[in-house]
């Protein structure tokens, strides 16, 4: 999985890259981590979960990536580190239907680094202005603007 960091006016940009939809996820995820700071101390910090449901696929990345922000702000932490345990499509579950408003279902954790400890960017929240996540031939690509 990989990220790559774009300019976006007076936002900023992720571009994401995986083999897997899980993969994809993770890597956006990392890429809202760079764009809060230059980097990131190892050695600190513990491991929280996340849990997320949506309406769609990208309503799920969406959410996510909100409750990233919104976990920084209370928790004080940046999530870095991120790791995307499961995605549950509707199809998953036989009970669910692509009109059920939680058919999408993620389980991820990220490691907390207080925000003390890192010269942080505030990001202030994740847009859906030109999101996309698609399928293509080797595995998941996603764009997400952040606005800063």
């Amino acid at each position: 999985m990989e990220y790559e960091l774009r300019e976006h006016t007076a936002d900023i940009a992720v571009a994401a890259s995986g083999d897997s939809l899980e993969a994809v996820f993770g890597a956006a995820a990392d890429g809202f981590a760079a764009a809060s700071c230059e980097s990131v101390p190892t050695e600190t910090g513990e491991r929280f979960s996340v849990s997320v449901t949506a309406e769609s696929r990208e309503a799920l990345l969406f959410d996510y990536l909100d409750e990233l922000v919104y976990l920084r702000d209370v928790r004080g932490e940046l999530p870095v580190d991120h790791r995307i345990e499961t995605i549950d499509e509707p199809a998953d579950r036989p009970n669910a239907s692509d009109d059920d408003p939680a058919a999408w279902s993620l389980e991820a954790t990220a490691r907390g680094v207080p925000l003390t400890e890192v010269a942080a960017r505030e990001i202030k929240a994740v847009t859906y202005s030109e999101m996309r996540l698609e399928r293509v031939d080797d595995g998941w690509e996603a764009y997400v603007v952040f606005d800063v």
